[in-house]
């Protein structure tokens, strides 16, 4: 008896992933670990994503950002510490998951997500695509880009200026109210075929709210205004949307077959 408990002591040592493993079982974990996502921004939403999948057993990775840490980072970016500022984020990610998981496979790319260099991702490779980026017209070429390869896409919608993480929801874009970035997207998407897409965003209005907050997203995200419109945030309202959207991720990637 004592022998097999030792045996059991040193499998449970061996195995990060057994409190994953007996709640969605094995298959479950196969496919994870089998599963390659993009992450496209590593910043308060993205990083969270990539720090829950990587938990979850994801065993590949694409990270796509070009910014680098800095010190306004510090309040909500779980990559954010006094001694990674400067750093690329991917590289500082990359660092961290496989501190978690030595074994997964992570590639970086040092960029911004663009229309002029969208043709440099295939994103027929990917399992999973999650958008957590700034920008309207990168959002749009993501998502754009993903459905004509038929890979499945998560969108993260405004995390700024909300201090109510509890009103964070999983949705259509098209089932949102409140929130001015959604409303914008679902503009542009409808122009652009696309009836369907999966979000998570916020229906608590945001803080400083005016009749003028659609016209400030278009401006700060597409570049397309002389005024910029810097969001105040806070350390958990990013972070619950970067679970959730992992949570979207893993489930989806199982399917419901494997956790029934």
């Amino acid at each position: 008896m004592r022998i097999s408990a030792g045996i059991m002591s040193s499998q449970v040592r061996d195995d990060r992933f057994l409190r994953t493993r007996l709640l969605l079982g094995d298959a479950a974990l196969q496919r994870l670990s089998e599963a390659k996502v993009a992450v496209f921004g590593i910043g308060g939403v993205g990083g969270y994503v990539c720090e829950a999948l990587v938990r979850s057993g994801v065993g590949s990775f694409d990270l796509i950002d070009n910014d680098r840490v800095s010190l306004t980072n510090l309040n909500r970016q779980i990559i954010a510490l006094e001694e990674t500022i400067g750093e690329y984020k991917t590289e500082v990610m990359r660092a961290r998951m496989l501190s978690i998981n030595p074994k997964a496979d992570i590639c970086i790319r040092n960029c911004f997500f663009l229309p002029d260099n969208s043709d440099d991702f295939h994103f027929e490779e990917y399992d999973y695509v999650v958008d957590a980026v700034d920008t309207v017209a990168a959002k749009l070429e993501i998502i754009v880009k993903a459905k004509a390869a038929g890979t499945p896409v998560i969108s993260a919608m405004g995390a700024g200026d909300k201090v109510d993480a509890a009103r964070l929801r999983v949705s259509d874009v098209y089932d949102t109210r409140v929130c001015p970035l959604a409303r914008v997207m679902r503009r542009e998407l409808k122009k652009r075929g696309i009836d369907s897409l999966k979000v998570v965003y916020s229906d608590e209005e945001p803080a400083g709210h005016d009749a003028d907050a659609e016209k400030k997203v278009m401006e700060t995200e597409t570049g397309s205004g002389s005024r910029r419109h810097i969001p105040g945030s806070t350390a958990f309202v990013p972070a619950v949307s970067g679970l959730l959207i992992a949570g979207e991720v893993v489930k989806d990637i199982i399917g419901r077959d494997c956790y029934d």
